[in-house]
């Protein structure tokens, strides 16, 4: 077991809880860690994240104890976080991603909102709406909060981070643009099971540097996007001291970072179909593959 922590969250016959990743295949369910700490562990992931002295504590134990441990494959995958108070994602990001669109580079920190309804686990189906048809994929690097941020400054904010996931931030572009006219984000980008996350919450001091990671979009094993964090206008520790300034960020917020270039609706014939599988996988976390299907 290594020194850090990764978090899954998983569903057995409609009952949900979480536990800690061992390796690959295997993890030690919460309520097993319980019983040898003979100390409560939140059932609430966003109680669990701000509480550093319990953590070491699960760490320990992972460490030094022999715990039975459970299949990934007996259960379902869940959403790292199912119900985070808010999640944000920052646009245009990538300078790569601007140019492909035909924007200008941003001066400043563009950000919208998705509703928690939009989550959905790292291999569940992507549900396309009765009300659109210009389906696209979005590969992006996740930021989990940790703790309670509160304008906080650029050199400062990288404490306020518990860790990262994959992230996809599906879109309807035809609810975007419509009749030649910018329709904005807020439609196209809300429906439910538009953000595939996962597969785990990778804890932060795992990852050396979040700004140097390879970010790759596969659409049926073709890649589509293949980008590393480091193209990134705008670094982690700027994005949630702007953020911060504008709304308290608190634990189990999610920040969805942005998108590299590669992007279907640039490409002729890059929209998903129905039926097409979609894999983001980020260097040191995972990958998220999810299917595009029809309400109908």
């Amino acid at each position: 077991m290594e020194d850090e922590v990764k978090i899954v969250n998983y569903s057995v016959e409609g009952a949900t809880d979480y536990g800690f990743l061992v390796d690959r295949t295997e993890f030690v369910p919460r309520y097993f860690i319980e019983e040898v700490l003979r100390e409560k562990i939140p059932r609430d992931i966003k109680r669990l994240l701000p509480d550093i002295e319990l953590r070491e504590l699960i760490k320990a134990s992972l460490e030094n104890v022999k715990l039975e441990r459970v299949p990934l494959s007996s259960v379902h995958i869940e959403p790292p976080l199912k119900d985070p108070r808010k999640i944000i994602c920052i646009a245009l990001n990538y300078r790569d991603h601007a140019e492909e669109v035909g924007s200008k580079i941003p001066e400043e920190i563009v950000f919208f909102l998705k509703p928690p309804t939009t989550l959905i686990g790292p291999f569940d189906s992507i549900i396309k709406p009765g009300i659109a048809e210009k389906i696209d994929y979005e590969g992006e690097l996740a930021v989990i909060i940790g703790e309670r941020a509160r304008e906080v400054d650029s050199s400062e904010a990288m404490l306020y981070v518990f860790g990262y996931m994959v992230f996809n931030d599906v879109t309807a572009r035809d609810l975007q643009f419509r009749d030649g006219l910018w329709r904005g984000w807020t439609m196209s980008k809300c429906f439910d099971t538009f953000a595939p996350t996962g597969p785990w919450i990778v804890s932060a001091d795992e990852i050396e540097d979040p700004h140097n990671l390879r970010i790759i979009t596969r659409v049926n094993k073709d890649i589509r996007q293949n980008s590393n964090t480091s193209n990134m206008i705008f670094k982690i520790p700027d994005i949630i001291s702007c953020l911060s300034r504008v709304m308290t960020l608190e634990p189990g917020d999610i920040i969805a970072t942005g998108t590299p270039a590669g992007i279907g609706f640039t490409r002729e014939g890059g929209l998903l179909k129905e039926g097409d599988i979609v894999e983001v996988w980020i260097e040191k976390i995972g990958a998220i593959r999810n299917q595009l299907i029809s309400t109908k």
